[in-house]
């Protein structure tokens, strides 16, 4: 490693990796935490297979939306299935998307540069890399299809916000019961899928690549008023992006944990009307 990084000609020489005296490595171990522990808990539902759709109260799991096989259970394919060549759990059919989505992300790439790769661990802490290529070589280029699986993930959006309207229907019997056509129910899972579209929804736009679809590869703001008001929406996102990124996470897996619990019949989604 002589002649590079902290070794390189001219700079300070210091033994130590860093001299920073507080908990410089609390962020990237909780960081290495929370990802790994959902990538397991997602690895583990989308084979399961398994509660991953209530029928009665039309709650379906993110994780499972949309289900685009054949072997979907009941309730779970309101889009139409593609035949049953598909091996394995439909999930993983559908979850490349907003994994592939979530793990090209800006943030995310800072987040887990630092933590699982230490390419630099936390500020004035060096590296223990002899040499730094960036995202110029295979397989890091491949983040470039980030703006890819941003359009993608818009789709999903709009079937999740579907799933979450859909939710707010009652059952043939209640419905039949009440004179209505079928909606007007809302129980404690539509209101959880419902938030969850919203917070998936802040997620993308909050996004860099959807900031630079509002106002990238413009000369003149003034010429374009409409996408200058949208780009600056946006921008207003991107300064959370990071905030809404984490809840985002947290609250994805939150409802397949909802909707798992109530499919297997642990309890009753809780109705108000």
């Amino acid at each position: 490693m002589a002649g590079t990084g902290v070794f390189s000609p001219g700079r300070a020489q210091i033994a130590a990796r860093t001299l920073r005296r507080d908990r410089w490595w609390l962020q990237p171990l909780i960081t290495v935490v929370v990802l790994l522990s959902f990538s397991v808990y997602a690895t583990i539902r989308a084979f399961s297979n398994t509660a991953y759709v209530q029928e009665k109260s039309h709650l379906l799991s993110p994780f499972y939306s949309p289900c685009l096989t054949d072997k979907c259970k009941p309730g779970s394919a309101d889009f139409g299935t593609i035949g049953n060549w598909w091996p394995v759990a439909p999930a993983v059919l559908v979850l490349v998307v907003p994994l592939g989505f979530r793990f090209t992300c800006y943030y995310y790439r800072k987040a887990y540069y630092r933590s699982f790769w230490q390419s630099p661990p936390a500020c004035a802490v060096a590296e223990p890399h002899a040499k730094y290529t960036g995202e110029t070589r295979f397989p890091l280029i491949g983040q470039n299809v980030h703006r890819y699986f941003f359009y993608l993930g818009l789709g999903l959006n709009v079937i999740l916000t579907w799933d979450a309207i859909h939710s707010f229907k009652q059952e043939a019997g209640l419905a039949h019961a009440h004179g209505g056509a079928g909606w007007g129910h809302m129980g404690l899972g539509s209101l959880i899928l419902t938030a969850n579209a919203c917070l998936l929804w802040a997620y993308s736009m909050s996004c860099h690549s959807c900031r630079h679809a509002m106002g990238g590869r413009l000369n003149h703001f003034s010429k374009h008023p409409i996408r200058y008001w949208a780009w600056t929406q946006v921008s207003k996102l991107n300064t959370r992006h990071m905030q809404i990124a984490w809840v985002s996470l947290f609250g994805v897996a939150l409802t397949d944990l909802y909707v798992s619990l109530v499919a297997s019949g642990h309890f009753a989604d809780p109705r108000f009307f």
